[in-house]
């Protein structure tokens, strides 16, 4: 079995997930944390409960510091958006000793911060199709069966890691598969999440709920013709079977399912719509089109952000 030194900045759900679930495959995972994460840590520990099941950290490795991290292949950069540039120091630091960096935040913008940042050799395409929350332990509660990783390269000269990565994943518990089309794919995640998310954060609603009503799935629907225009008029080519696509995906959801972001404002925490329908609008701007719907699921949200 080949191990690989793999950091994941953001214990977060989605970073305590799969790195818990590559170190249950034997993989050395050591997470980077804020302090008060770090705290939580300390007095809870950290386990998984899933549908695919339970994984408890009987060693867990974390550190407030990442200059304490000696040696490391790839880091698994899992940060909420608007965290993105606060990691850019800690990303040069450990791209310094040799990382390449597999970002699986939400949106396509972080993308071209990260290679402008690091260099475009050192950032790997990635995405990550998961339901997870953490409770009031900081436990992570996975509530669907689906936990899929897609990752590939970005730059010819990442086909190395990538092979290490696809040997790395092979055993563990997770949906992994590899593209040599990540930009597409990822392309394909951002119309999915802007629109589901968009709608279920500024209705302040689960999906079954959503559905039952055709003039709000409505604007599901438009939001996601949007995004495949938007992706379209950056030269990807997303097709009306992407869109039907996303729209059968969401229509096998359970009726209690929800977003992230709505999940977020649930809780009274920070939003990402500034990385997600802002984005969207930023990108439109550039390529001189309009996103009605987006904008208006942008406004609606905006007040809820902080």
């Amino acid at each position: 079995m080949y191990i690989l030194k793999i950091v994941v900045i953001g214990a977060g759900a989605l970073g305590s997930y799969y790195g818990g679930r590559l170190q249950q495959a034997g993989q050395q995972v050591q997470f980077v944390v804020r302090k008060n994460r770090a705290q939580q840590l300390r007095e809870q520990g950290l386990n998984i409960t899933s549908p695919h099941g339970n994984y408890e950290f009987n060693e867990l490795q974390f550190t407030e510091d990442v200059h304490d991290i000696q040696q490391v292949d790839l880091v698994l950069l899992t940060v909420k958006g608007f965290h993105l540039r606060g990691t850019l120091p800690d990303l040069k630091v450990l791209v310094d000793k040799g990382a390449k960096v597999l970002p699986l935040l939400n949106g396509l913008e972080h993308i071209s911060i990260l290679q402008d940042e690091l260099g475009e050799a050192n950032v790997i395409g990635g995405s990550a199709f998961i339901i997870a929350t953490l409770n009031e332990k900081g436990h992570v509660v996975h509530s669907n069966r689906n936990h899929d990783l897609i990752y590939g390269p970005l730059h010819p000269s990442q086909q190395e890691i990538c092979d290490e990565f696809e040997q790395a994943v092979s055993s563990a518990i997770m949906g992994a598969s590899r593209t040599e089309n990540i930009l597409i794919r990822l392309w394909i995640k951002y119309m999915f999440i802007t629109a589901f998310s968009g709608v279920t954060t500024a209705s302040n609603l689960p999906i079954g709920t959503i559905r039952n009503y055709p003039e709000t799935n409505r604007v599901l629907e438009k939001a996601l013709v949007e995004m495949q225009m938007l992706a379209n008029a950056h030269g990807i080519g997303l097709t009306e079977r992407n869109v039907a696509q996303a729209l059968e995906d969401i229509a096998a959801l359970p009726d209690e399912a929800t977003s992230s972001m709505h999940q977020d404002r649930r809780k009274n925490q920070s939003l990402e719509v500034e990385h997600l329908q802002g984005g969207a609008l930023r990108l439109a701007k550039n390529a001189h089109i309009q996103l009605p719907v987006i904008e208006t699921l942008y406004a609606l949200i905006k007040p809820f952000e902080q």
